[in-house]
């Protein structure tokens, strides 16, 4: 099923998700929903808070990088993250123009360190410790930062965000086009 993506300014996006147990009710169900949903969008991340739920759980697919041929490594990269905790992020920072599903239609340069080593439960909870590098470990520290309350656009300078100001607005408010489902905590 097709969920709806929470948009920018509604304070879910904000709050730390919460752990959750393999009593998690529907929990494969809405993770089957999740990956739908984000393969519709054709994002290549989404975290729980952005369909609304407080709870540390993000789902990842680098397939439609791996389209282009540039990023032959991400065909497979596709995984399901419960309950995570990045242990280390190590090395230079290093810029790439990120976007978001809940902030449609902006991209801004953002620096991340280039190797993320995180714990995380998978969908049949079990325990993984694994080290990430590159466009993976990008990805997973995006959707990481949502779990955490935190968007990407937080990671920008602050004359950045000033000027997107008005921009933001407008999505929270719902005027913007996307072509997904989305819920706007401003819409009139």
């Amino acid at each position: 099923m097709i969920l709806s993506i929470v948009a920018y300014g509604d304070p879910v996006l904000r709050k730390v998700g919460v752990d959750i147990n393999k009593n998690y009710p529907d929990l494969q169900k809405l993770i089957a929903d999740m990956f739908e949903t984000m393969a519709k969008a054709k994002g290549v991340g989404l975290a729980a808070p952005q369909i609304g739920k407080s709870i540390r759980l993000f789902i990842v697919d680098g397939g439609p990088f791996a389209e282009d041929d540039e990023h032959p490594e991400l065909k497979d990269f596709k995984k399901t993250f419960i309950n995570a905790h990045i242990v280390e992020e190590k090395g230079d920072e290093w810029v790439y123009s990120e976007g978001c599903l809940s902030i449609p239609k902006i991209r801004e340069d953002v620096k991340r360190k280039p190797t993320v080593h995180i714990k995380y439960m998978d969908e049949n909870f079990n325990e993984h410790e694994e080290t990430f590098t590159g466009i993976p470990a990008r990805i997973i520290q995006h959707e990481y930062d949502h779990i955490d309350g935190k968007l990407f656009i937080d990671r920008i300078n602050t004359l950045r965000r000033t000027l997107l100001k008005s921009r933001l607005a407008d999505i929270a408010k719902g005027n913007v086009e996307v072509e997904y489902k989305m819920k706007f905590p401003h819409k009139k």
